[in-house]
Parts: C-alpha cells; sequence; structure tokens
C-alpha cells in the first residue's frame, strides 16, 4: 500500500466531521478517531510498518520503542513486530496496585528509545513521555507520529530537544477529504 493510498484509507475510515473537543480542550470540526485506526489489522499493520520505516530513518539506532498509554500501545505494538524493536509503556500515572511503575516492559538506563504516537495535536501528552523515560535514564531524540495535526506539537517537542516526524500532516488528510467530496459531490 502506498502513502497515498494509506492517507485515502485513513480518511475513510477514521476522519470525522463535526464539532469535537481535542485532548488539549480546543475545539475541531475533525477528529481523527484513533481507535477506528488502530482497530483494523490491514490499517494498523499497514501503519506499523510505515511507522517501523520511519523509525530505521530517523532514529535507526534506536534500542526500542516507547509509546504513551493508551493510544500508542498498538501502534507501538504493530512497528515492533515489524522492525523486531522491543517496545514499553509509559502510563500517565503510576498505578497504585502491581508493580506501581510509570514504565512498562524492561529496558536498562542509557538506551536509547524512540517515542510511537498516533495524534499529535499540541504536543502535552508526548512531552510528558519524555520526562518520564528520561527521569527512568532512556534517552530520546525522535518520536513518530501517525498524524501531526500542526497546532504546536512539534515546536512544543522540540523545545524539549525531540523532533518530531509524522507519516501525515493534518492539512494532507483533510486535502484527501476535501478531493474525495467534491469527485462525489
Amino acid at each position: 500500500m502506498n502513502q497515498d493510498e494509506l492517507g485515502r484509507l485513513l480518511v475513510d475510515r477514521a476522519l470525522l466531521e463535526g464539532e469535537f473537543v481535542l485532548r488539549s480542550g480546543k475545539r475541531s470540526s475533525w477528529y481523527l478517531d484513533k481507535y477506528r485506526f488502530e482497530t483494523d489489522p490491514g490499517l494498523l499493520r499497514a501503519l506499523g510498518e510505515r511507522l517501523a520505516a520511519a523509525v530505521g530513518e530517523f532514529e535507526p539506532e534506536a534500542d526500542r520503542l516507547a509509546a504513551p498509554a493508551l493510544g500508542a500501545v498498538a501502534l507501538a505494538a504493530s512497528a515492533s513486530l515489524a522492525s523486531d524493536l522491543p517496545f514499553i509503556i509509559v502510563r500517565g500515572e503510576a498505578k497504585e496496585y502491581g508493580t506501581a511503575n510509570r514504565i512498562e516492559g524492561p529496558f536498562e538506563p542509557g538506551e536509547l528509545v524512540c517515542l510511537v504516537e498516533d495524534v499529535v495535536t499540541t504536543g502535552g501528552a508526548l512531552v510528558e513521555a519524555v520526562a518520564v523515560v528520561r527521569e527512568a535514564g532512556l534517552l530520546v531524540r525522535q518520536a513518530v507520529c501517525v498524524v501531526d495535526r500542526e497546532d504546536g506539537g512539534s515546536d512544543a517537542l522540540a523545545r524539549v530537544g525531540v523532533r518530531l516526524r509524522a507519516l501525515f500532516r493534518a492539512e494532507e488528510l483533510v486535502g484527501v477529504r476535501k478531493t474525495a467530496a467534491r469527485r462525489h459531490g
């Protein structure tokens, strides 16, 4: 599946129009429902392969992937299978039971991780994940995501020394939707 086909599938299966409140609290007339693309085996496989390729290109020395819970876990698992890189899960907060870890999965301090994310808007969740993995002694310089909504996330990550790489920019996906609507309307 090429980039254009993957973009059309994302739009067809996961781009919703209406009035939405984003994690950042901002309002939007469109929403990319990550659960619609992360629960579709074919789309998840294709995205995992693309994310694995992006990690190979932009962070080829990565020891493992890191994914904020819950949204990016399926993507990291798919990219892990495609790349043979193990992954860790970064919790928003430690649970009060079990191991009570903020990071789930084995790792060694000093390892280089590449963050994997679904949709980045302001970058708040990823900036928090960066702080957690660095506090645990891991190195992080790059993050890869499916979609950058281009609403400050890249800049927020740059301020903490992490470069964001996106498979798609929001503008591209909204453009795909508009082109499809013109063809059918």
